[in-house]
Formats: structure tokens, C-alpha cells, sequence
């Protein structure tokens, strides 16, 4: 029986052992360098949910559920030899969720600020969207302005010469992209991270710390928005 016994246990030492080895150095997760939250804003059927998924997931959709108050995703990415981990949150665009979503604007280390080129009216609305961010997020928060579904161009009602010098006028970055083709989405958010991990390798280290989370998720609504549509 001892000879069987030691049998075994030699065994399933034998499987145990690369096991823990694997777990130990390859399956547990990268400690972050960063943690930076980031905002979508703008009115509602922008794109903000697409770019995110897009992003996110790198996954597209026709049309997205309509998400009411926010809710968020979180990737890792790598920049120069830093893992900054983006916990990225999508804001509800309609004017009675703007309340809601004015205690999200703190601890924001980047705001996105998306309008629709096919939409003049939600160009003309970023100016708002800008007050917000006065009103509720820290002072060197950074920014970034984006043009969305760049793919529509025959549609488009807001010219890139136009919102080029609105953001250069207010001292912001600019670009357009589409979610639809994934076009600048990934540079939209990489130039963002980068931004700020420039900001704070300036600052103390006690602004590099996890900003605070707010355990509170957004709840679908059962019916289709054209944030994602043509």
C-alpha cells in the first residue's frame, strides 16, 4: 500500500507541479503602471457606445442598445515599456441624464468629446459639452475632440477644416474616425493615454494613484439607437 500511495503521490506531483509553475508566472495578471479613467461625451447617437466597443472589443455594430446613465470597459495597452490600464467610461448623450453623469466628470484623468460629421447640431453642441468639463472635471484634465463616422463622408454636414480650427481656437486635439471601419479609433484613444502618462510622469506620484470607481453600472433600455447606424 505504501509503495502504491507514493506511487500516486509521485504522480500527481508530477502533474501539480508545471501547473503551479504556470499559474505562478504566466497566469496571474500584470500589476498596471497606470490606471486612467477616460469619458465618451456628447449627444446622444454620436457614436460614443461604438467607439467604445470598437476599441474595447474591436467588434461593430449596425445598432447598440441605448445605455442609460454610463457604464464602462477596461483594456490594457503597453506604451513605451508602461502597462496603463484605460478604464474607459460611455456616457448617456440626452439632456436629462446630463445630472446623472456630472459626478463621473471627477477623477477623470481624459475627456473624449465625440460629435457626429453628419449631424451639424452636434458640433454646434460640443460647446456645452466643453462647459461641462470646466464645470465638473479637475483643471489639467486632457481632451480630446472627435469627429465620428468619418466612413459617411458624402453625408457630411460638419466640414474637418471647421472643427479643426474650433480645436486648435481652444487649444485641443483633434482627429476624425469611424467606428464603422475602425478608422483612427485606436490612434484616438492611444494618443489619449499618452497624453496623459506624459502629464503625470510631471507630476507627483500621488497622482498616478487608482482613481476613484463608482460601482454603479448603466442599464439597457429595450429599444435600438442610431448611434451606430448610417
Amino acid at each position: 500500500m505504501d509503495d502504491v500511495a507514493h506511487h500516486i503521490g509521485a504522480s500527481w506531483l508530477k502533474l501539480w507541479l508545471p501547473f503551479r509553475v504556470l499559474y505562478g508566472k504566466k497566469m496571474l495578471p500584470k500589476i498596471s503602471d497606470y490606471l486612467f479613467k477616460l469619458l465618451l461625451i456628447g449627444d446622444s447617437g454620436v457614436g460614443k457606445s461604438c467607439l467604445l466597443l470598437r476599441f474595447a472589443d474591436d467588434s461593430y455594430l449596425d445598432s447598440y442598445i441605448s445605455t442609460i446613465g454610463v457604464d464602462f470597459k477596461i483594456r490594457t495597452v503597453e506604451q513605451d515599456g508602461k502597462t496603463i490600464k484605460l478604464q474607459i467610461w460611455d456616457t448617456a448623450g440626452q439632456e436629462r441624464f446630463r445630472t446623472i453623469t456630472s459626478s463621473y466628470y471627477r477623477g477623470a484623468h481624459g475627456i473624449i468629446i465625440v460629435y457626429d460629421i453628419t449631424d451639424q447640431e452636434s458640433f454646434n453642441n460640443v460647446k456645452q459639452w466643453l462647459s461641462e468639463i470646466d464645470r465638473y472635471a479637475s483643471e489639467n484634465v486632457n481632451k480630446l475632440l472627435v469627429g465620428n463616422k468619418s466612413d459617411l463622408n458624402d453625408n457630411r454636414a460638419v466640414s474637418y477644416d471647421t472643427a479643426k480650427s474650433f480645436a486648435d481656437e481652444i487649444g485641443i486635439p483633434f482627429m476624425e474616425a469611424s467606428a464603422k471601419s475602425a478608422t483612427n479609433v485606436e490612434q484616438a484613444f492611444m494618443a489619449m493615454a499618452a497624453e496623459i502618462k506624459n502629464r503625470m510622469a510631471t507630476q507627483p506620484a500621488s497622482n498616478n494613484a487608482k482613481p476613484p470607481t463608482v460601482q454603479i453600472r448603466g442599464q439597457p433600455v429595450n429599444q435600438k439607437s442610431g448611434c451606430c447606424s448610417n
